[in-house]
């Protein structure tokens, strides 16, 4: 049982490492050639540690792992449905586990390691269904593809000193950068508190690497901000490039100056027909009490012409 259960840490171990460093090969390409944030296209280190490995991922394969594992006895009949469900099922935790970790470094560091505020149907910019979809596909790939091999491949790994020797290993970095790396985001979180700012890392490295080049400064792939002085730099010169707080007040700002726009057109449009009706029902109750008068007029005229002719029979007599 002790061995089951060592074997089987160091497999999560494992996984969590590969999905890691599998994971930050995929953003770097994406960010690279396809990101929105990066408009230059500038080789972009993405997320927030030193070494090439993104956290997240690791968790997703831990996660698609474990639930690669289940069995829902409702369907054991309907072993497509089954597929389905689990699939799904990955899908839905792997966006639970996005937002998470999204939410976590705002609340914590002011700080979006990614951003789909410009996606349809997002929520906080931290998840959109785009993405969640993307991550069905990942979790159809892992399942179908990886899960039914990687598992022996695995075992046999676990079964070996060395293997475990160099899981320690990569532990024992990733550690010392996840130290050194929450120390420099803390002076980006300090410069975001001070200014009430929101920041967009992945925009942040990019405007740092355009400084860099401008002022022909060398620049370092994976230790982009470990200058203060950039990064303040970067935050003074362009500071709607990365400030999630500041383009949401620039689109309020925008938003209100149409609904003024709109209010301002409503109510002259308003009072223009205002004063054509009240002008039209001037010009009829006019023409009305005119017509009145006339009438008025006329019936005297008739009413004196009719007594008129009375009295001129009685003179006759």
């Amino acid at each position: 049982m002790d061995n089951f259960n060592i074997k089987s840490i160091l497999v999560i171990l494992f996984l969590f490492f590969i999905g890691c460093v599998m994971g930050w090969c995929i953003e770097v390409i994406f960010r690279k050639f396809f990101s929105k944030s990066n408009p230059s296209h500038k080789w972009i280190n993405p997320g927030f540690l030193i070494g090439p490995y993104l956290p997240l991922y690791g968790s997703g394969l831990v996660v698609l792992y474990l639930l690669s594992l289940i069995h829902i006895d409702a369907v054991d009949t309907h072993p497509v449905l089954q597929k389905v469900l689990v699939i799904l099922i990955m899908t839905i935790a792997m966006t639970v586990v996005e937002y998470i970790a999204g939410r976590i470094f705002i609340i914590g560091m002011n700080i979006k390691l990614w951003d789909y505020s410009d996606e349809w149907g997002n929520i906080q910019g931290i998840i959109c269904p785009l993405f969640s979809f993307f991550w069905g596909v990942i979790a159809a790939l892992y399942y179908f593809f990886l899960h039914p091999h990687i598992l022996n491949a695995v075992y046999w790994l676990a079964d070996h000193l060395t293997f475990s020797f160099f899981i320690g290993f990569f532990y024992g970095v990733f550690v010392i950068d996840c130290v050194v790396s929450f120390n420099l985001m803390n002076k980006v979180k300090k410069f975001a508190k001070e200014n009430d700012l929101i920041v967009r890392v992945e925009e942040l490295k990019s405007r740092i690497a355009l400084d860099k080049e401008k002022y022909k400064e060398k620049s370092r792939f994976l230790l982009i901000l470990q200058d203060p002085a950039s990064i303040r730099r970067a935050f003074e010169n362009n500071p709607e490039s990365f400030s999630i707080t500041k383009k949401i007040k620039e689109k309020a700002e925008q938003l209100t100056e149409n609904v003024k726009e709109k209010s301002e057109a409503i109510s002259k449009n308003i009072k223009e027909k205002s004063e054509a009706i009240s002008e039209n029902i001037k010009e009829k109750s006019e023409a009305f009490s005119e017509s009145i008068k006339s009438a008025g007029s006329e019936a005297k005229t008739r009413i004196e012409e009719s007594l008129t002719g009375r009295d001129e029979p009685d003179k006759k007599q």
